[in-house]
């Protein structure tokens, strides 16, 4: 079993509150919101990292191929420690609502994860993701 799997059966252990999907549901969507939170305050708070935004620029030779290349995330600075430890925490709770709806729907995150990555090799960069 891989670290996914080990993680879901922790989460089905530990998960004792909301049981119901619809508890789940909505506490996936906080969790996301709070990720989202803790990056927001890591610009706007810290000041550890910043968003440069901009239209990008793309030639009309560019290939898709070439899109990886010429896209930016727009993140500019590095997560300090602290913020980091923020994210990461809000990523892993995130994580763990995503295990229990898995869970609650009986499904495996380490084959649904196989199966994107399967889909990503087949199709590459045609994704477009």
């Amino acid at each position: 079993m891989t670290n996914g799997g080990s993680f879901q059966k922790t989460v089905d252990t530990m998960l004792i509150r909301h049981q119901s999907i619809l508890d789940i549901l909505a506490k996936n969507q906080e969790a996301s919101a709070r990720v989202t939170r803790a990056v927001t305050k890591a610009v706007t708070s810290c000041g550890c990292l910043a968003i440069e935004a901009h239209k990008e620029s793309i030639p009309e030779s560019a290939t898709i191929s070439d899109l990886k290349g010429l896209l930016s995330s727009h993140v500019a600075g590095t997560l300090c420690p602290r913020c980091r430890e923020t994210i990461e925490t809000e990523l892993g709770r995130q994580m763990f609502y995503l295990a229990a709806l898995a869970n609650t729907l009986n499904l495996s995150l380490d084959e649904a994860v196989q199966r994107e990555e399967n889909m990503l090799k087949t199709l590459t960069v045609f994704t477009l993701r």
